[in-house]
């Protein structure tokens, strides 16, 4: 089945785009076939994050950068993650009161994913998303961020170009450059740019990434914006695309994308091992008993985890355990 709906996926059906993300947000037994079928059509978009505090304007920037794209004749994709209802495990914001003007557009396709308690802005299968949207044709695939604050960072381990979008209200620019979220800026867009106190966090950006700036093929432009009006948005998408040059030109795409594929399969690595030891908890007597010893205190767990990585015999009998299971 997951091969018919890539097929049909890849004949422009929108609706098979739809239920192969609803296939890797699930994260079942289909997604590695799925994610073995889709490779050979990856690689070709260029993927953008966008990301920045709650409030700078993130939905309508990318509203603009949308309708921009299209009048320029480009495809694009666009991954919302919203913060995950406690209720229901699903987005709360939700596609449907998003970006409305484009819904009807065959050429343009909105999906919202929940973080589902991810930390870093992004959820665990945030990355496989944007190899399914890379795989339909898009030309360009937006990932939007949850806007959490300085923890999320990971949409630079999935984005080609990062723009951080910060409002005259957000400080002291020489401050806000120590945090994390503001070291993985590739360009910055000073939204709300009509308000007070703009021309000065401009200025002061400017100014402090002239002297903070450590890479030799490229120095990291501010660009004020004012979403509402559409001012503003075709320059920050001409400096994007600079930046996409820039890379090509110094063979740091090519890079990026190499660590990309790394991190993905480290990652996968990690929950698949992850998943599996928990489950195993819970039916493997030897296992439980040591968790009950770390639970109390009798062991420690970081010397307890070498061991059991260590153990050969230990891992062989999990693992006899699990191809059992499946």
């Amino acid at each position: 089945m997951v091969r018919e709906l890539v097929e049909q996926m890849r004949a422009g059906d929108r609706r098979a785009l739809a239920r192969l993300l609803s296939v890797v947000e699930r994260n079942g037994d289909q997604v590695t076939e799925l994610m073995e079928a889709i490779h050979p059509y990856t690689g070709n978009a260029q993927v953008i994050g966008i990301t920045g505090p709650p409030g700078a304007g993130k939905s309508t920037l990318v509203d603009k950068i949308t309708s921009l794209v299209r009048a320029k004749g480009l495809t694009i994709a666009v991954l919302a993650v919203d913060p995950t209802s406690p209720f229901t495990g699903g987005a709360v914001l939700g596609d449907r009161i998003r970006m409305q003007q484009h819904y009807l557009d065959p050429q343009v396709f909105i999906r919202s994913m929940a973080t589902r308690g991810s930390l870093g802005g992004l959820p665990r299968v945030a990355s496989r998303a944007v190899r399914v949207l890379d795989a339909s044709g898009k030309d360009i695939v937006l990932v939007e961020t949850v806007g959490v604050g300085q923890t999320e960072v990971d949409v630079m381990k999935i984005a080609d170009s990062v723009v951080v979008v910060l409002v005259p209200e957000a400080g002291d620019a020489v401050q806000t450059l120590k945090a994390g979220l503001m070291e993985i800026a590739d360009v910055f867009a000073v939204n709300k740019a009509d308000r007070e106190g703009s021309g000065r966090m401009v200025a002061t950006l400017r100014n402090t990434l002239t002297f903070s700036n450590k890479l030799d093929w490229w120095r990291v432009p501010v660009v004020p914006t004012q979403a509402t009006k559409g001012e503003g948005v075709e320059k920050l998408w001409d400096t994007i695309q600079e930046h996409r040059t820039a890379m090509e030109k110094n063979s740091i795409l090519a890079e990026r994308r190499r660590e990309r594929q790394r991190h993905e399969f480290f990652q996968t690595v990690e929950e698949w091992v992850g998943d599996r030891l928990s489950a195993l908890v819970k039916s493997d007597g030897e296992l439980g008993d040591l968790m009950k010893k770390i639970e109390e205190g009798a062991t420690d767990p970081h010397s307890a985890a070498i061991d059991v990585l260590r153990s050969g015999t230990l891992l062989r009998h999990w693992l006899s355990l699990v191809e059992k299971k499946e």
